[in-house]
């Protein structure tokens, strides 16, 4: 067996493995359990040396196990009760929540019942998520990727100059939703948007129930909305919510205004969401921002769940399920048409919509 000497190791052709100089007996004088002993530490040092300047691998990110009754809050287009209202109570009882923002659908109300950029950053240091909700609130399954990239850029860049964090979450304006717009969120690193109750329930537009999110198979960024308050909605119905989260699922919460006048079909009262409040506190449910997900589940720029529609009949969120007289409110000029994002007033009204 031809021996090579490098520095203090001997290196066997025959074995193709390495150790120490020592005295070395012959190996028919060598028992069994001698020669396997022997061999396992020219192996151990071989594998010292291959590993000696290697990068040590990076550790698997440890997620907690998901509680039963975990719902997660969330509110849309950023009215003067989520300022006012809401998160005074919110974090009365110690409740997570995202609020979602846009600057669309102006005329539907006026500057008496909409968030501030000033509201938002104070919501934000409040310890609330501020969600990306689209520039003008369009239906983005009527988007190019490119104008859709535009839509997001537009509450990026106002987030940057508030000093608001980046959003890394989103909502589907109008819970109308498509592959090539999740597409479009995940290579700009959204970990979860939220859509709305079909296409496994029916929507009436004015309220309604939905699927529990399950980790196992909703993709983070076509996340089902488990239900919807307004008219159609009710204790009822937070209660059946509620009791769909257990093993291993989790229920999503949505709401508009509290109350939300010009906006009647997806309105709640503020007496009937203190009650709502109240439910979940008592059934000890762990209520939290979308953002916070990520603690429980795997987010989209890590998951393996196939990025593909969900099944279903019902009708997806759309104009046909809103109020007739909403879509003529619709009509917003497309950014590029608008003043350049640089400019940026002082006080920025953010309009709302469903």
């Amino acid at each position: 067996m031809q021996m090579l000497r490098i520095g203090e190791l001997v290196v066997s052709r025959f074995r193709g493995s390495c150790e120490r100089p020592k005295p070395v007996a012959k190996e028919s004088e060598m028992a069994p359990s001698s020669r396997i002993l022997a061999v396992g530490g020219v192996l151990a040092s071989l594998i010292v040396l291959i590993t000696a300047n290697a990068r040590p691998p990076a550790r698997a990110r440890q997620l907690l196990p998901i509680p039963d009754r975990l719902v997660v809050l969330t509110f849309d287009d950023g009215t003067k009760s989520d300022v006012a209202y809401v998160a005074p109570m919110l974090k009365q009882y110690g409740f997570g929540a995202s609020f979602y923002v846009t600057e669309g659908l102006r005329d539907i109300k006026g500057e008496d019942d909409a968030l501030t950029w000033d509201d938002i950053h104070k919501l934000n240091s409040m310890g609330f998520e501020i969600g990306n909700h689209t520039e003008t609130h369009p239906d983005v399954t009527t988007l190019t990727k490119q104008q859709f990239t535009e839509e997001l850029e537009g509450i990026e860049n106002r987030c940057k100059h508030y000093g608001i964090p980046l959003p890394t979450t989103f909502v589907y304006p109008g819970y109308s939703f498509n592959i090539q717009a999740a597409e479009v969120l995940l290579g700009k690193g959204y970990l979860f948007a939220r859509r709305g109750v079909s296409p496994e329930y029916p929507d009436s537009g004015d309220g309604g129930r939905g699927p529990v999110y399950d980790p196992a198979k909703d993709h983070p960024l076509l996340l089902p909305t488990t239900g919807y308050s307004g008219p159609k909605w009710g204790i009822g119905d937070l209660v059946w919510a509620v009791e769909q989260a257990k093993n291993g699922k989790i229920a999503i919460l949505n709401f508009h205004g509290v109350p939300y006048p010009r906006a009647p079909w997806v309105t709640t009262d503020p007496a009937v969401f203190a009650r709502y409040m109240k439910y979940l506190a008592k059934k000890g449910c762990t209520v939290i921002a979308m953002r916070d997900l990520a603690k429980y589940v795997e987010p989209a720029t890590a998951s393996r769940i196939p990025l593909r529609r969900p099944e279903g009949t019902s009708t997806s969120g759309n104009s046909s399920h809103r109020p007739p007289h909403l879509d003529q409110r619709l009509s917003v000029p497309r950014l590029s048409d608008r003043r350049g994002l640089n400019e940026f007033p002082t006080r920025t009204i953010l309009h709302v919509g469903l």
